[in-house]
């Protein structure tokens, strides 16, 4: 069973640049924004043909978009799947092998519970599950 792309995540320096430049890209407006304390981010989402574009500009110096953005530079972060059971689809995971890099789900942006698998195994890519609270 395949599960549907929710958002790709890009990290960015500066929302306030970014979301302007985003907005003329996608000939679309920001629809929401959003703090998540949990990731130390600012968040601003785009809708695109039902699939979410999430811009992530770090709050802490030294948070994970931070650091991510000093090493590799602005760019695509993550990909997110909906889910529709999270506990579940991260205890399949664990059992297929694959190294979760929080335990239990957590509070995320837009209303979801998230969890991350490690992109070194999956060819370099961060992946998100989400699902809807």
């Amino acid at each position: 069973m395949g599960y549907n792309v929710e958002h790709i995540g890009i990290a960015v320096k500066n929302l306030e640049h970014s979301i302007p430049l985003f907005e003329r890209l996608l000939n679309s407006p920001c629809y929401k924004t959003e703090k998540v304390a949990s990731e130390n981010v600012n968040t601003a989402f785009f809708l695109q043909n039902g699939a979410k574009i999430e811009l992530l500009e770090s709050v802490d110096p030294q948070g994970v978009i931070a650091k991510f953005i000093e090493k590799k530079g602005e760019g695509m972060h993550h990909i997110a799947f909906e889910v529709p059971d999270i506990v579940a689809e991260m205890a399949r995971l664990k059992s297929e092998g694959f190294t979760l890099l929080n335990e239990t789900p957590k509070q995320g942006a837009d209303n979801k519970l998230v969890c991350f698998v490690h992109p070194k195994d999956c060819n370099g890519v961060l992946i998100e599950l989400c699902q809807s609270i």
